[in-house]
């Protein structure tokens, strides 16, 4: 699962790694384990980003800790959104960098080397932007509450009901039509324009 494979990359590069405690409320049917449907590889890589995030935060934060404290998640089925949250106590990031965490090709940890015969564990930059673009793909979201100096709640929501997971696609209506039947497009090099462009009308004065 997500866990293991992200405690597998931290045992390797840092030789240790956090445990995890679970919590799970159903507030639906008390008596009854969290089911829901969803696209598993979805779920699989939001966790995995998250559980990775959290790991190399802790460990790098409590490298001379004699013990590292557990990544907490706590799953939580209501009415209408199924919540994960994932707490750790990686000293947390400033909150002016909190929405610069899902931009793409931005990351806090260094650049990996590629070519090194393993996977890097982070720096790539993509890992938190992808997630949230999946987890709001269905009418979900991923947020992040950071308290600098302490750590970080990473929180999932989706949809409890499968009939709540409509896919959020663009809209492509008249306006749209348009814009792209008004745009013009020039030739390039490797593919030259179907007719030839006066380009004189297309000069900035």
């Amino acid at each position: 699962d997500a866990y293991n494979m992200a405690k597998l990359l931290c045992d390797k590069y840092y030789m240790s790694s956090p445990d995890l405690e679970i919590e799970e409320v159903n507030a639906s049917n008390s008596q009854q384990p969290i089911s829901i449907v969803y696209v598993p590889s979805h779920l699989y890589h939001m966790l995995f980003e998250l559980f990775k995030n959290a790991m190399r935060a802790t460990v790098e934060s409590h490298e001379n800790s004699p013990r590292l404290p557990a990544i907490k998640v706590m799953v939580a089925l209501g009415q209408e959104d199924l919540s994960i949250k994932m707490s750790d106590r990686g000293m947390g990031v400033p909150l002016r960098k909190i929405e610069r965490l899902f931009s793409y090709m931005y990351s806090t940890a260094p650049t990996p080397q590629l070519g090194t015969g393993g996977a890097p564990l982070a720096g790539f930059g993509y890992g938190l932007p992808i997630s949230r673009l999946y987890a709001k793909y269905f009418q979900g979201d991923l947020q992040l509450f950071s308290m600098e100096g302490f750590g970080t709640d990473a929180v999932i929501y989706l949809k409890a009901l499968s009939t709540d997971s409509v896919e959020r696609l663009p809209v492509y209506n008249k306006s749209a039509w348009r814009h792209y039947q008004a745009s013009q497009e020039g030739g390039d090099w490797c593919v030259p324009s179907t007719e030839p462009k006066n380009t004189s009308t297309y000069r900035i004065p």
